[in-house]
């Protein structure tokens, strides 16, 4: 029976490595790029076709607008596709050059990295064919414990990261990066609460999972998420990087290609092995524990009920109470 696959940021680095890979397991998976429209997903759909002919598709998506993430929804749905199975949560933004907006007025990286992935998840339920399966890409930056080199994580509210105020005796860098990383270990506790919540209000079942989960792919060189910084940075990165992965183990930094990345966050959309895992966190292919703080469930719950009064979900709009 055929499925179908949505990758939001699905036109570029880790989010294309990914849909092809799923594209390109044979002719029982449609695969949607999700992304805002223009060259580059133009051409990443040709070059999807290229291996998985019409069962590959493009549906316009701008998560800075919660309006077009629920076009998006109604788009899906009426586009006659398989069912869906899948939702890889991966598009991502690191803005390091001070405070930006999205269209509905929330900082930009908490916007994008979190509340718009949060109501896309929400209005994907009802089309979500169990077995299924949610994936969040997070990042290792959440996580103190780990040698990142970038500041940790400072979850204060879901209303304060919406709408932050400048921080005092930070650099524009640092406060961004912070934001970049408190972000990440959004997307860790929205998982985890997705996958309880889920669980709780009986809409995943032993025999008919949704199964949710969060995924580092690990520092990763050339995949566009750098953009923000300033053309010498970038350059640096893209050229040195993947010169420096074979070294990355040896320092203890856990990297990888945008190849194995893709391939490594396809498998938890489609190993049947991993068909009722939920609540867990994946460095990679290896299943590991996730930073002491994502496992803080009155943390989980504020952003979780939070978000929705942010991007004002209405109760039809999800399977859950909220």
């Amino acid at each position: 029976m055929a499925s179908t696959a949505v990758v939001t940021g699905g036109n570029s680095g880790i989010g294309f490595a990914c849909a092809r890979a799923i594209a390109a397991t044979g002719t029982d998976w449609h695969v949607v790029v999700a992304s805002r429209p223009g060259p580059k997903t133009d051409a990443a759909l040709a070059r999807l076709r290229e291996v998985a002919g019409e069962r590959a598709h493009a549906i316009p998506l701008d998560l800075r607008s919660l309006d077009s993430v629920r076009a998006f929804a109604r788009d899906l749905a009426g586009r006659g596709l398989p069912p869906l199975a899948a939702l890889v949560c991966n598009a991502g933004v690191q803005a390091v050059s001070g405070i930006a907006q999205t269209d509905d007025g929330f900082e930009e990286t908490f916007g994008v990295n979190h509340l718009g992935h949060y109501l896309l998840a929400h209005l994907l339920l009802r089309q979500l064919e169990p077995p299924a399966r949610i994936v969040f890409v997070a990042s290792g930056t959440h996580d103190p414990a780990q040698r990142t080199g970038i500041p940790a994580p400072r979850y204060t509210s879901a209303g304060e990261l919406a709408r932050p105020t400048p921080t005092a005796g930070e650099s524009e860098r640092t406060a961004g990066l912070r934001r970049y990383s408190t972000s990440k270990l959004c997307n860790v506790l929205c998982a985890y609460e997705f996958a309880r919540r889920l669980e709780s209000q009986g809409c995943s079942t032993p025999e008919r999972p949704i199964t949710v989960n969060a995924f580092d792919p690990g520092a990763v060189p050339g995949t566009g998420l750098t953009r923000d910084w300033s053309p010498l940075v970038r350059r640096a990165i893209d050229v040195l990087g993947p010169l420096l992965l074979p070294l990355a183990s040896l320092l203890g930094v856990h990297a990888n290609s945008v190849p194995h990345a893709g391939a490594a966050l396809a498998r938890l959309a489609l190993d049947p092995a991993l068909e009722r895992s939920t609540c867990k966190y994946f460095a990679a292919e290896r299943e590991t524990r996730s930073s002491e703080e994502s496992y803080d469930a009155g943390k989980a719950k504020e952003l979780f009920d939070t978000s929705a009064d942010l991007v004002q979900l209405r109760a039809d709009e999800t399977l859950l109470h909220v």
